[in-house]
């Protein structure tokens, strides 16, 4: 279970909301208390069309909250979400242990990094840039191109030096994506399976269940646990979600009546 916690003042849910590294260190107990396995640090919206910040602003949300933290860290795994080289490096330098990257290593000096300090790194497919990533996302066939993406980065990570062992792989729910190819990738969570890493699934509070339900982005709880168990079902390892003792609750729920997982 990877609790979202947004250092950010735009991101797409609860901008603004942890900006301040006490509000933000608050709820990273919270949601340690409530279940979290990963807390994943993100100090750059990737909401579709966000502003670019530049890696010292990156730096100055992030680093005050990884400073607070200070013995919270040893508490779970910490994940730090950046495209940024520079910014990963001082976050596993702070204790991170998990690179959350949606570019999938662009940053040429982030999978030597990677491989240097021994970290594990989480691999997204994106179509685009956020900047442009929703404006008019077109696929073949969204499921086997997203797995080709997505092993062809594996393979460069391994180049550089990275355990495969240390790979997490993420279809992009929302990246690029329309609500059909959301869907799709859910429902063929099983190709990407066949790669032979852990996956992760990203889709709390998104587009795709506003879409299904008609619901704001602020009334999306139920429809995000219910992708939570989708995903799930369909094989993946990782669930990053923003409501982590509500997820965690339907997920033990749903075990112990024999939810059909996996």
């Amino acid at each position: 279970m990877m609790g979202i916690l947004n250092v950010t003042p735009d991101s797409f849910s609860d901008g603004g909301a942890y900006a301040d590294a006490a509000a933000a260190v608050a709820h990273a107990r919270a949601m340690i208390a409530g279940g979290a396995t990963i807390i994943d640090v993100g100090g750059e919206s990737t909401r579709p069309r966000a502003p670019v910040v530049d890696a010292v602003e990156e730096l100055a949300r992030v680093v005050p909250v990884l400073d607070a933290l200070g013995d919270d860290v040893a508490a779970v795994a910490w994940s730090i979400d950046t495209r940024r080289a520079s910014v990963a490096a001082v976050a596993l330098e702070a204790g991170a242990v998990l690179v959350n990257d949606v570019s999938a290593g662009a940053d040429p000096d982030m999978f030597p990094l990677v491989a240097d300090r021994g970290a594990g790194i989480c691999l997204m497919h994106m179509q685009g840039d956020p900047a442009t990533m929703q404006d008019d996302p077109r696929y073949g066939d969204v499921v086997s191109e997203v797995a080709a993406f997505l092993e062809s980065r594996m393979r460069a990570a391994t180049d550089a030096g990275i355990a495969e062992d240390a790979i997490v792989l993420d279809p992009g729910i929302g990246f690029g994506k329309t609500a059909a190819h959301n869907l799709a990738l859910i429902h063929g969570l099983r190709t990407i399976l066949r790669l032979g890493r852990p996956v992760l699934v990203g889709v709390s509070r998104k587009g795709v269940i506003g879409e299904i339900t008609g619901r704001a982005v602020d009334d999306r709880l139920a429809g995000s646990i219910g992708a939570a168990l989708a995903a799930v079902c369909a094989g993946a390892a990782v669930v990053r979600v923003h409501d982590v003792r509500e997820t965690v609750d339907a997920l033990r729920v749903f075990t112990e009546m024999g939810g059909g997982m996996g």
